[in-house]
């Protein structure tokens, strides 16, 4: 197995909770979401085996009550918990809160029990009664016993759902701990790849490990996607694929808006005449952009300028990986299915250049944001982009004070060339543009690029390992 990356907070977060358990003698309850495939599962195993506890770690089906609980009874018999022993001796049970109660049995302050329920969520969908019982088994048991009870959950919005007023398990947890994707500076370690090395992959694997440890340091992106669609199965191709029909099971509306805009609609209107929904009634096209946003896939974002723009609102895909899964292998499965792996690497190798180009923006938007406050971009603390209705203007980077500007701080311009040098002419291209962005008029001007500088005064020259400096050392 790979060494283990990051994550150094939210063990840190699990670390407090299992020592609140051994000083006070009562339970703790963690509640740890994050998207799937980022590495919650790994995390939470990652923390049983440091602190070496008895534990059961379970992982929910999509399974009826009766299965559910079988599922649970053998994990349980498994188990390292001192309630292994009478489980296999034939203890049985009926109901959720007596199956946690026999869980927790036996667990003392010198050695507390962990009892760790997996996707949690799968267990609501077929068990609308479930979050009740947790309920009860957590009022009338667990939280006065030496436990510590860990829920794991991808749905985002129901892992909130399931903790807001008035719902059964409002104000039960003690600890929640949102998991994200790993950062581009923990993809840097965990691959021991330069800093201009590691956003192009970011723009593959985005920041999901197990993607990431799948691509050696010494492959090429094109020697590395041979060898991954050679596979039809590899993770690769079939993540992001798990993840749509997860999130997507019966919302056939919502999947194909987020296909269109993987495939760079980026409109409601180009993206109704794309997918054909919203054409008699757009509601049912913002209802679906609502369902995406809601479950953090798709951000809508405005022109950020002074005064800040009301209209032209733009939808993009938020996770890079599902943003290239969408736009290069989604619609290539037939073809990596039938062993043409050859055409669908000659096209992404094809359109590298155009598609790096914009998807690299909103990546280094979020690390020069990261930089801020810095008394080289002014007053700056929030960053954006601007553009037109027209798109004849479109400027990469915009920081201001505020987060709806009253004046720019900065205007920035992002080359990620593979050799060519940010150039006078780049230099001269983004001061003209300053003078279109409204409440830009005495800007600082800001450079990105991956390969060096040439010619051209700018206020701030950053480079690739400027912007992976930004991000916390895992």
């Amino acid at each position: 197995m790979a060494p283990f990356v990051g994550r150094r907070r939210e063990l840190v977060a699990l670390d407090a909770e299992l020592d609140q358990v051994r000083r006070s003698g009562e339970g703790r309850f963690a509640w740890v979401r994050g998207r799937r495939r980022v590495g919650k599962s790994r995390l939470v195993q990652e923390f049983l085996g440091r602190q070496d506890v008895p534990y059961v770690f379970y992982q929910a089906p999509r399974r009826q009550r009766t299965d559910a609980l079988e599922r649970f009874r053998l994990a349980l018999q498994a188990s390292t918990l001192p309630a292994a022993t009478a489980v296999a001796q034939g203890a049985a049970f009926n109901s959720w809160p007596a199956a946690l109660q026999l869980a927790a049995s036996g667990a003392s302050s010198a050695s507390p029990s962990v009892i760790v329920l997996d996707e949690l969520p799968y267990l609501v969908e077929k068990d609308s009664g479930f979050p009740a019982d947790l309920q009860m088994a957590w009022d009338q048991h667990l939280q006065h016993l030496p436990v510590m009870l860990i829920a794991i959950g991808s749905d985002v919005r129901m892992m909130r759902a399931l903790t807001e007023y008035p719902a059964e398990l409002h104000d039960r947890p003690t600890r929640e701990i949102a998991v994200p994707p790993f950062s581009v500076r923990e993809i840097a370690t965990l691959s021991g790849i330069s800093a201009e090395q590691a956003f192009d992959r970011y723009l593959v694997v985005g920041g999901f490990p197990a993607l990431a440890r799948s691509w050696p340091a010494s492959l090429t992106r094109r020697d590395f996607l041979e060898r991954s669609l050679a596979d039809s199965t590899n993770a690769l191709v079939v993540n992001a694929q798990r993840i749509v029909d997860a999130e997507f099971e019966a919302d056939v509306q919502a999947r194909d808006v987020l296909e269109a805009i993987g495939n760079g609609e980026v409109s409601f209107s180009t993206i109704s005449r794309a997918t054909g929904i919203g054409q008699d009634s757009p509601r049912s096209l913002s209802l679906a952009l609502e369902t995406l946003m809601t479950k953090g896939l798709v951000e809508g974002r405005l022109p950020y300028a002074a005064p800040p723009g009301r209209r032209d609102r733009r939808y993009v895909i938020v996770d890079p990986y599902l943003r290239f899964w969408l736009r290069f292998l989604g619609p290539s499965i037939d073809e990596i299915d039938r062993g043409r792996t050859d055409l669908v690497v000659n096209r992404i190798e094809r359109d590298w250049t155009s598609f790096r180009g914009k998807a690299i923006e909103p990546l280094i938007a979020a690390s020069v944001e990261r930089l801020l406050p810095d008394q080289r971009f002014g007053a700056a603390r929030y960053v954006g982009s601007y553009w037109t209705r027209s798109n004849r203007i479109e400027v990469d980077l915009v920081g201001a004070a505020e987060k709806e500007p009253k004046t720019v701080a900065f205007v920035g311009s992002i080359k990620w060339r593979e050799n060519a040098v940010f150039a006078r002419s780049d230099v001269d291209d983004l001061r003209a543009h300053r003078a279109n962005v409204p409440g830009a008029e005495a800007a600082l001007l800001v450079g990105v690029s991956r390969s060096g500088f040439g010619d051209g005064e700018l206020d701030v020259k950053l480079t690739a390992d400027d912007l992976l400096a930004a991000w916390p050392e895992p």
